[in-house]
């Protein structure tokens, strides 16, 4: 089974838990802080992907570093870590928070642009984009790329819509070449 899969299965085993028990906006944050951390610190992960260093070590880890944290998370990172599954965990969370998101009608889209984008900017373009995906709203991430010469490319989930030059050329170019066929 594939290891995406796998990691959608525990988001969504959470994620109904974490409705059942009204706590899901709760467990989202928390989850957020434990993607951060395991981001923020690569030793951390190395420690948990570590075969030599025991299962209840591991979890004592957990245990110690996310104290404050609900039983639902501090049991679901052990079950993951009894399962040997240590390498799912930042894919399981970016699973739950993408349904936490469904949820309000949000989706998160990269947006490349030549420049940084002002909010106003930002604003627009989730306003403009949000339904081509019938989505409420746009959580929006910034990348600039210089090779667009101008214009933005928007990426939503697997649809992308290329209004930047670059793509424009691009298009021409393929127009041309199978014309002269």
């Amino acid at each position: 089974m594939s290891e995406t899969v796998v990691a959608k299965r525990y988001a969504q085993a959470l994620f109904q838990l974490a409705q059942e028990r009204k706590k899901v906006e709760q467990i989202g944050e928390e989850l957020r802080t434990v993607r951060e951390v395991l981001r923020g610190n690569p030793s951390v992960y190395t420690f948990l992907k570590h075969p030599k260093i025991t299962t209840e070590d591991k979890k004592r880890v957990f245990s110690n570093s996310f104290q404050g944290m609900t039983t639902e998370v501090l049991n679901t990172l052990n079950l993951i870590v009894d399962r040997h599954r240590e390498d799912l965990i930042i894919d399981m969370i970016s699973e739950f928070l993408t349904k936490i998101d469904n949820q309000k009608g949000i989706a998160e889209a990269t947006v490349y642009s030549v420049r940084e984008l002002s909010d106003d900017e930002k604003q627009q373009i989730s306003k403009t984009f949000a339904p081509k995906v019938e989505k409420q709203s746009l959580n929006i991430t910034n990348i600039i790329d210089s090779s667009l010469l101008g214009g933005i490319r928007v990426k939503i989930g697997n649809r992308i819509f290329d209004g930047s030059v670059s793509g424009k050329l691009h298009r021409m170019e393929r127009e041309l070449v199978s014309n002269k066929r």
